[in-house]
């Protein structure tokens, strides 16, 4: 058996040692329920309510204004519905992109389909960047929400996110950005960076654990929840808090964001050297920006073959890569995002390698040997 590559950090990250040890505490000692009245309850409310002030720390904002959630899916869904359904009364039109993760897609679909919404969702450029003039455009009197992501999962595309909130903000329409690829991997002060009334974010991408994320929430915005049983979270989010999972993400948040885990320089070095191999190979095309998207990701197509087969053929060489959204792993659904930059035709052979903070510059060497191999291989299978 080959060596273990792992090319695939935008799916999950390992779990930090140090964020495991800080977790440890709340899966022995510390048990209680944050909502109980008795010293065992209480005392757990008191580290619940110091890991929210931690949090807001990090982040710049305000304690109230942090909703902690199952991860990325729950952060973006409490995000679009909660607050489709709380304006619907201003107006039911909403606006997103056509290249966002399905946590995103699938609650405007459902919204349209089920709900009476209208959406419209704005085309990208053939980086996978959206049109700042095309989202000022589509703002209408009845827009009550736009959403679109700050970095893709699938190519890496950095969007011009806080110009885009900004045309929200001038504009009077509440802006939510799906930011679980941006945090840990880009620049990141505070999060008005964003210009947005809602942010999403999840543990698991910067070496947290899974199961943890948060939304931001700008007050006083206090969107209608998804879940409904106790008045946890200032009545935003019912459900008992997983109060290691939290501790685990406001740990992986001290340590990985500022500056952030993925060092850029050196992810820079090891994107260029695979971006370089894949350029040599017949029938294969990077997609993506070179310069403006995230420093760990390479993307690319393959003519004459698909994603299975090439996938399968890097796993044989022990190199784990991804087809896109770690969500559809398994599925020959071809690629939205590549449909959507222009390249139907090549959308079911995305392969995506994303770097972390174990890669090495002899891993990618490796990767770039085999590459050659595996894409002949894929394309005389088919």
């Amino acid at each position: 058996m080959p060596r273990t590559i792992y090319f695939d950090y935008n799916a999950t990250t390992p779990l930090d040692p140090g964020v495991r040890e800080a977790m440890l505490p709340f899966l022995d000692k510390v048990w209680g329920n944050p909502s109980s009245v008795h010293h065992v309850g209480r005392k757990a409310r008191a580290l619940l309510d110091e890991a929210r002030d931690r949090a807001a720390k990090v982040l710049g904002a305000k304690p109230g204004e942090i909703v902690f959630t199952s991860g990325g899916t729950e952060s973006n869904n409490l995000a679009i519905f909660g607050t489709a359904r709380l304006l619907k009364s201003k107006g039911r039109h909403l606006i997103t992109s056509s290249i966002e993760h399905h946590a995103v897609l699938h609650c405007f679909d459902y919204l349209e389909k089920k709900e009476g919404f209208e959406v419209t969702r704005l085309p990208v450029d053939a980086e996978g960047r959206v049109s700042p003039e095309d989202l000022d455009r589509a703002i209408r009197a009845d827009t009550g929400l736009v959403s679109i992501m700050a970095a893709n999962n699938e190519i890496g595309t950095l969007q011009p996110v806080a110009e885009l909130g900004a045309i929200c903000r001038e504009r009077g329409i509440v802006f939510h950005t799906d930011a679980v690829q941006w945090f840990g991997k880009e620049p990141f002060e505070e999060i008005g960076r964003f210009s947005a009334d809602l942010v999403s974010l999840c543990a698991h991408k910067f070496h947290g654990p899974k199961g943890a994320g948060l939304l931001f929430i700008r007050s006083p915005l206090h969107p209608d929840p998804v879940l409904f049983g106790g008045g946890h979270e200032n009545e935003r989010r019912a459900g008992t808090e997983n109060l290691a999972g939290i501790t685990g993400l406001v740990e992986a948040l001290e340590r990985f964001l500022k500056p952030p885990v993925f060092e850029k320089d050196k992810l820079t070095k090891l994107r260029l050297q695979l971006r370089s191999a894949i350029e040599e190979i017949e029938g294969a095309e990077l997609v993506g920006s070179r310069w403006n998207g995230l420093s760990n990701t390479v993307s690319f197509v393959v003519q004459g073959t698909d994603s299975i087969a090439l996938l399968a053929g890097l796993d044989m060489e022990g190199v784990c890569a991804s087809s896109g959204s770690a969500c559809s792993a398994g599925s020959l659904e071809p690629s939205h995002v590549i449909a959507a930059i222009g390249k139907k035709e090549l959308a079911n052979s995305l392969v995506r390698f994303s770097l972390g903070r174990e890669s090495t510059m002899e891993e990618a060497a490796v990767a770039c040997k085999a590459l050659p191999k595996v894409v002949s291989r894929a394309q005389q299978a088919k």
